[in-house]
């Protein structure tokens, strides 16, 4: 089968490709199309055979039933038994818009459509190109998702493309979506009515309009005999290819968590990819990392989840960790999209932190211009089993000097260079409690010992490494005498990776 794609414009439908688009429904064919929601997969919703196109197409199990669209209100009577008055509040509340409501069917539509169920859920899609398309398909038009069943949902015509090319007869381009994720979904036929599936209406808002709202905090699993009431119940949905896993605790813990989990990963040299927020995307160091949109904009986030997902699919990623989100308003929803993506794996973020005691490695010398650098340098070139984020101090730095030339000249001759070091002021910030301090002399120890208050994990290079020898400067010396303090230096860093990977070993 060819698929035609026609562009179209919202705000200027053209009315020809909307005829033929709207024949191809009446004749039992399929027409994917944009709602504000995602992209769906329209059908005659009142005809048997199309249904079961349509699940063909999608390679989705007939007992998940498929929403029906209408256009107005009033083709809602020939569907369904009866219109709650809660039902008709909502209606005139949240359609069109993003709300689904499940209602005792008529004969009039067929058991493919509902997936068996006497019931049928019903939408009233707000987007001009959806609702012409419903009236020019016959004013009832079932329209699951337009994915491969159990993919993150198309949010543009490229993502329906990619799945249904050659399996449908056309799709409507009508550019990105509004929202991004599924409509919430509301069961009206128990009292009070029961939300199945979160959306973009929240729980806040139907009861600001009907009262109470019950939430249905039951999940299916694959094996259960029951048949799922609305789309998305049983069955694993929005994947990616890749294993997927929500790393799940206080913001910090997750990005450490995830961070110590991508840089586990690369040692087995394979390759995290990393659903990360705005606010932390520049935190990570190791992996594919991927903005999904700022904690602080519910709606970003919701816009740009299937588009992360189904990115990481074109990218060479063998495992993806995702950062949680706080389920309130629409956040509730993309929580709800991620935990079925990742098949609720969810890892505990203090956990995983916990097992790993020092994040930062930070050598203090002097003037930060010779000892301190090279140590940070040398451990930089070790294998460690954990990431440190590796740098150096100076107690008395009056301006960002270079690298001494001697000191650069030693490393050199060790395929190693201090090119690009600028010397940095050691200060109260430098005393983090997962930093680990290591100074090159007694007296800087003492130093910071005595001028800051709450000091923690502050030794000298050798104490801590258990060899009795202090690091001394070999500032106006003979190059040879920098040849010396750079073995010391490498047989105390050498000791150090072997000191901090066996605690890394007993944390696993």
């Amino acid at each position: 089968m060819e698929t035609i794609i026609r562009k179209i414009d919202k705000n200027k439908i053209d009315e020809d490709i909307m005829e033929q688009a709207g024949r191809i429904l009446r004749d039992g064919g399929l027409v994917a199309f944009p709602t504000e929601t995602v992209y769906g997969l329209g059908a005659n919703a009142l005809d048997e055979e199309a249904a079961k196109k349509t699940y063909e197409a999608k390679g989705r199990p007939s007992d998940n039933p498929l929403i029906v669209h209408i256009a107005e209100l009033s083709y809602l009577s020939k569907i369904t038994e009866e219109i709650p008055k809660k039902a008709i509040q909502l209606a005139e509340a949240f359609w069109p818009g993003p709300l689904t409501m499940i209602f005792k069917k008529t004969d009039a539509v067929p058991y493919g459509t509902t997936g068996g169920l006497d019931t049928v859920a019903v939408r009233m899609p707000d987007d001009a190109i959806a609702r012409a398309l419903i009236l020019a398909g016959g004013g009832y038009v079932s329209a699951p998702s337009a994915n491969t069943s159990g993919r993150p949902s198309p949010t543009s015509a490229k993502h329906v493309e990619e799945d249904m090319d050659g399996k449908i007869d056309m799709i409507l381009d009508g550019g990105s979506v509004d929202i991004g994720v599924e409509s919430t979904i509301v069961d009206m036929t128990v009292v009070p009515p029961m939300i199945l599936r979160p959306g973009a209406v929240t729980k806040e808002m139907l009861e600001s309009t009907i009262g109470e709202v019950q939430v249905d905090r039951a999940i299916l699993d694959e094996n259960s005999t029951q048949a799922p009431k609305a789309p998305g119940m049983k069955y694993r949905h929005y994947a990616p290819k890749a294993g997927l896993s929500i790393v799940q605790g206080k913001t910090e813990d997750e990005v450490k968590a995830i961070k110590q989990l991508a840089y586990a990963l690369s040692k087995q040299g394979k390759t995290a990819g990393i659903i990360a927020s705005a606010e932390t995307v520049s935190e990570y160091t190791t992996g594919i990392v991927k903005n999904v949109g700022a904690r602080s904009s519910q709606g970003s986030v919701a816009k740009n989840l299937y588009r992360v997902l189904r990115e990481f699919d074109d990218e060479d990623v063998d495992y993806i960790y995702s950062e949680s989100f706080a389920t309130e308003g629409l956040m509730e929803a993309v929580m709800n999209r991620l935990e079925k993506a990742a098949g609720h794996q969810i890892i505990d973020a203090a956990q995983v932190s916990a097992k790993q005691k020092y994040r930062r490695i930070i050598f203090v010398s002097t003037t930060d211009n010779c000892r301190g650098p090279m140590a940070a340098e040398l451990l930089r070139n070790q294998e460690l089993s954990q990431e440190y984020v590796i740098e150096s101090r100076g107690m008395v730095v009056l301006f960002p000097e270079p690298a001494n030339q001697k000191a650069e000249a030693i490393m050199k001759s060790r395929q190693m260079s201090l090119c690009t070091h600028e010397a940095v002021q050691f200060s109260e910030k430098d005393l983090d409690d997962d930093t680990l301090v290591l100074t090159m002399e007694e007296n800087q120890k003492w130093k910071i010992v005595t001028d800051y208050e709450f000091v923690k994990h502050v030794y000298t290079l050798g104490e801590f490494v258990e060899i009795e020898e202090e690091v001394l400067s070999s500032y106006g010396q003979p190059l040879t005498e920098y040849g010396k303090m750079f073995e010391t230096l490498q047989k105390m860093i050498a000791k150090l990776a072997e000191k901090l990977n066996a605690a890394a070993e007993n944390n696993v």
